[in-house]
C-alpha cells in the first residue's frame, strides 16, 4: 500500500517572546539559519517532541487533542507553513489545506482575485483556474459577494471560498482543520458530501477536530496529541474513548481540589466546619477510579489490541445472544427475534449509568447501534448488579457474519467498560440481496411479463 503521508520523529520548537527572554539578532539568525539554535530548553516552546505516524493512500486520518497540544503546528508542518526543527515530513502528490480563516487570502483584494491567487499558491496553473473558476463560486455560494474585497466577508464566508478553492485544485491529501465548525449547517453538510466523495476516488484526508463524533465517524484510524507528543493511535472509538477517559479524570481532579480549596478557605477564616459534599458517584476516585483498570489506553496502541477498555468501576460480566424462548443461540435466520443480553456488576454505586451495544461487520462497518440514553432512559441508580437486554422482535440483517459491541458508561461518554467484538453471530436467509439490511418486502408487477417459478437449489 502506498504511503501518502509520513512523519518521522519531528520536533517544532519555537522561541519565548515574552519579556525577560533574549532576542536573537538577525545576524546570529543567518549565520545559524536558524532562530532557535543554541537557545536554552527554559528559552523555547516545544510545540511537537518526536511525533511519528504513517498515512497510507486512501486512508481517512483523524487527529485529537487539547488546544495547545500540537494539531495546527502539525498541519502547517505537513503543508509546509512551517519547517521542522528536527525530523522529516513526507507528503506524496498534490496537498491542500484548509488550516485558518483567511489564510491564502488578501483582505483588501475581491473573493475572485484571492480564487486566483489561492489556487496558484495551491498549485494550480491559470488554466485550470479559468476551468474551474466557475465550479469554484457556485461551491462556494458566494456569487453575489464574489467581486467584494473579502475584508467584508464573514468568518463562514472566508470558510466558504477556501474550503471550495482547498477541493477543486482536486488534491491527492486534503488537510482540514477544525475551521468546518464556522460555516453554517447547510455548507458544513456539503463539504462533508464532498469529503466523502473525496475518500471514494481513493484521495487522502487528515481532519483536526474537537467533533469526536465526525472524527468517529469519517476516521479510519485516529492520532491523539497531547503535549506536542503521541499519546495514542488506533481505532477512532478507542482513541477517542480514551481521550474523553482522561479529560473526565482531569475534571474530577479538579473538582475535588476546588473542594479542598474552599475547606481550606473555610477553616482560615475560623468558620464552622462544613458538612462534606456528598461525591459525585459518577467520578472516579483515588481508590476506585481508571488506575484499577485492568488495561490501561496508554498501553495498548495498535487497534487489534484494544478489545477492552474503561475504568471497571461497572464491569460487564456477561454478554449473550438468546432468541424468541430465550434460549442462548448464534445464528439466526434474517427477521427472527433476536435479545443482546448485557450483565454488569458495579464496584460501588453509581447513578450516571448508559448501556449500549453496535453491531459491525467483521471489516468493521457499523450496522445499527443505540445505548439507553439516545433512547430517552435516564439512570437513577445502579447498585451491585443488573441485567439490561435489547429486544428486536425482526432483525432484518442480510445474510453473513456479524460482530457485537457492547459498553457500559457515562452520558457523557466516559467508558467504565467498552469490549468491541464481545461476541460473534451468523444470519442466514432463504435468498440473496446486496448490503446488510434485509427490509420486509414484495415485488408487484402490472402489464404483458409472466415469471417462470425458480427451482429449489
Amino acid at each position: 500500500m502506498t504511503t501518502a503521508i509520513r512523519v518521522d520523529e519531528v520536533h517544532k520548537l519555537f522561541r519565548r517572546m515574552a519579556p525577560g527572554f533574549q532576542l536573537r539578532t538577525l545576524k546570529s539568525a543567518l549565520l545559524d539559519r536558524s532562530l532557535i539554535h543554541g537557545l536554552r530548553p527554559d528559552e523555547t516552546i516545544p510545540a511537537l517532541n518526536g511525533v511519528s505516524f504513517e498515512v497510507q493512500a486512501g486512508e481517512a486520518f483523524g487527529v485529537i487533542g487539547r488546544n495547545g497540544s500540537g494539531k495546527s503546528t502539525l498541519l502547517k508542518l505537513l503543508v509546509g507553513m512551517l519547517r521542522p526543527s528536527a525530523g522529516r515530513i513526507e507528503v506524496a502528490g498534490r496537498a491542500a489545506a484548509l488550516i485558518e480563516l483567511g489564510t491564502g487570502f488578501h483582505p483588501e483584494i475581491s473573493g475572485r482575485e484571492n480564487v486566483y491567487i489561492n489556487g496558484a499558491v495551491l498549485g494550480m496553473s491559470r488554466r485550470e483556474i479559468d476551468e474551474r473558476y466557475e465550479a469554484i463560486v457556485e461551491f462556494s455560494g458566494l456569487a453575489d459577494f464574489i467581486d467584494e474585497p473579502v475584508k467584508n466577508y464573514s468568518s463562514g464566508m472566508y470558510v466558504r471560498l477556501g474550503f471550495a478553492v482547498a477541493i477543486h485544485t482536486e488534491p491527492d491529501v486534503l488537510l482540514v482543520d477544525e475551521v468546518l465548525a464556522v460555516g453554517d449547517e447547510a455548507f458544513t453538510h456539503r463539504c462533508l458530501r464532498r469529503i466523502e466523495e473525496f475518500l471514494a476516488r481513493g484521495k487522502t484526508l487528515l481532519l483536526v477536530s474537537h467533533s469526536l463524533g465526525m472524527i468517529e465517524e469519517y476516521s479510519d484510524r485516529v492520532l491523539w496529541l497531547d503535549g506536542g507528543e503521541c499519546r495514542l493511535l488506533g481505532a477512532p472509538r478507542f482513541v477517542v474513548d480514551a481521550y474523553r477517559k482522561a479529560v473526565a479524570e482531569e475534571e474530577g481532579r479538579g473538582h475535588r481540589e476546588a473542594k479542598e480549596e474552599r475547606a481550606r478557605k473555610l477553616e482560615s477564616a475560623e468558620s464552622a466546619v462544613p458538612t462534606e459534599e456528598p461525591v459525585t458517584l459518577n467520578e472516579p476516585t483515588e481508590e476506585t477510579g481508571p488506575a484499577e483498570s485492568t488495561e490501561s489506553a496508554e498501553e495498548s496502541t495498535e487497534p487489534e489490541e484494544a478489545l477492552r477498555w474503561g475504568s471497571r468501576e461497572a464491569e460487564v460480566t456477561s454478554v449473550r445472544l438468546l432468541d424468541r424462548e430465550r434460549q442462548e443461540r448464534y445464528y439466526f435466520d434474517s427477521g427472527e427475534e433476536v435479545c443482546f443480553e448485557i450483565e454488569v456488576e458495579a464496584r460501588r454505586p453509581l447513578t450516571d449509568v448508559v448501556f449500549g451495544v453496535g453491531l459491525f461487520t467483521p471489516r468493521g462497518i457499523e450496522c445499527w447501534g443505540t445505548n439507553t440514553h439516545l433512547e430517552g432512559y435516564a439512570s437513577d441508580g445502579l447498585g451491585a448488579a443488573a441485567t439490561a437486554r435489547v429486544v428486536c422482535p425482526a432483525l432484518r440483517l442480510a445474510p453473513g457474519e456479524y460482530l457485537l459491541d457492547v459498553a457500559v458508561h457515562s452520558r457523557e461518554g466516559y467508558p467504565y467498560d467498552y469490549q468491541r467484538r464481545a461476541l460473534g453471530f451468523t444470519v442466514t436467509a432463504s435468498h440473496d440481496g446486496v448490503g446488510i439490511y434485509f427490509p420486509e418486502h414484495h415485488w408487484e408487477f402490472a402489464g404483458d411479463i409472466r415469471w417462470r417459478e425458480t427451482p429449489e437449489e
